[in-house]
């Protein structure tokens, strides 16, 4: 597929995921920011702000890895001549894909509205995400409230402890992947049909659909500890969960009867077996705490490498509980990481990409200031750096000043 060019109005993580996973198959993102406000000493995306100091005050640890790669614009679209700047840049730069992740009443009053941007280029692919979606247009929401809202808290934690927030930004990134899945099918049907068309995530709804083994059992006459939290351990399969060692937590995924036989033939875990009773997904649903509770008082009395080596043999999933540190030295993760280098010359590693992809990056420029690519897109779509330098008199824009050309 050949590099396509988006421009998105993106704040926060939702959307800044979306189109990072676009700079991974190389295309150009531009992101678009608002020009401050009166008094605004933190203009544009809030999450430069958030976490340590890394280049500098704007672009901090928090926003630096989502938004490598990537160009920055700042315009003012409150008004129509901000609008025009915009909808000329769609129109000289061939964009293929428009973003953005603000409340949807807000689409219309800035001329980022489907309806608008696509008179200006038919075939442009439109995608918004925003927390429950165009029916409900005022409605704001970041991704804790809508684990919140969505039963995802109710169901993490310890089942005798309170409802607990997901340590990753599920919902932030589940709208994300949306996205980034929906605009590569938009992109497909458009290479038949010739037409763009919209995309609306709603965050509630892309959390609801996670819900696959929970929501359903409701018509099923579930019992009420089959959606609610377990702690460590799956509601299912059991007895999948977290086990303590000498050194440590060690976590057993026992997922069929097979795997529970050649659990039961490691001559120290034999006794679980209880004449054969337990040989099946039911019997050991019925008697889970006592299985936990003696998997655990076995596993108590060895160390973390025994164990594991013990299921290494029989061929069960387990793993020893990393901290994220540890996670960030393993080679499958270490091997994959691509890397962005600090203006003062330092190399930082990112995440890996979701999946491996040809021809792929292993270097990403460094996460862009406010502004700083401003006036050189501006000059790219045609306009003079008189034109340029009247915008940012005007306050219609904001960024360095217009280089000057002979």
């Amino acid at each position: 597929m050949k590099p396509r060019t988006i421009i998105s109005m993106e704040q926060a993580l939702s959307m800044t995921y979306a189109t990072l996973r676009f700079v991974h198959l190389g295309w150009r993102v531009i992101r678009l920011e608002a020009t401050p406000a009166r008094g605004d000493k933190l203009p544009g995306d809030p999450n430069r702000y958030v976490g340590s100091r890394i280049a500098d005050d704007d672009r901090r640890s928090y926003y630096v890895a989502p938004n490598v790669g990537k160009e920055a614009i700042a315009l003012n679209l409150k008004g129509p001549e901000g609008q025009a700047i915009l909808h000329r840049l769609i129109e000289e730069l061939d964009v293929d894909i428009f973003c953005c992740n603000t409340i949807p009443s807000r689409y219309a009053k800035l001329g980022i509205d489907y309806a608008t941007l696509s008179r200006i280029k038919p075939d442009l692919i439109w995608a918004g995400i925003s927390a429950q979606g165009p029916a409900y247009p005022d409605v704001p929401g970041y991704d804790p409230m809508i684990q919140a809202m969505l039963g995802l808290m109710e169901v993490t934690g310890d089942p005798n402890g309170p409802p607990t927030l997901m340590g990753i930004p599920v919902v932030d990134l589940k709208a994300g992947d949306e996205v980034y899945a929906n605009v590569l099918l938009a992109l497909a049907e458009k290479a038949e049909t010739g037409k763009g068309r919209r995309i609306d995530v709603s965050m509630a709804q892309a959390a609801a659909s996670w819900l696959i083994t929970l929501l359903p059992l409701i018509d099923m006459n579930c019992g009420p500890e089959e959606i609610t939290r377990w702690g460590s351990a799956h509601r299912k399969f059991i007895p999948t969960n977290a086990y303590p060692t000498k050194d440590g937590f060690i976590y057993m995924a026992l997922g069929s009867n097979v795997q529970w036989q050649r659990l039961t033939a490691i001559p120290k875990f034999a006794s679980l077996k209880a004449g054969g009773r337990r040989d099946s997904a039911e019997g050991r649903y019925r008697e889970r705490e006592d299985i936990y509770r003696e998997i655990g008082a076995i596993t108590a009395g060895f160390d973390i490498d025994g164990i594991a080596a013990d299921f290494a043999k029989a061929k069960i999933p387990h793993s020893r509980i990393n901290d994220i540190r540890a996670a960030h030295e393993l080679d499958l993760v270490r091997s994959k990481m691509p890397t962005t280098s600090l203006p003062d010359g330092r190399s930082l590693r990112l995440q890996p990409p979701a999946v491996d992809l040809p021809r792929a990056a292993t270097t990403y420029r460094f996460a862009p200031k406010y502004g700083e690519h401003t006036i050189q897109i501006l000059r790219e779509a045609g306009f003079s750096a008189s034109d340029c330098d009247g915008m940012l008199a005007r306050g219609l824009v904001s960024g360095q000043l217009a280089p000057t050309v002979p």
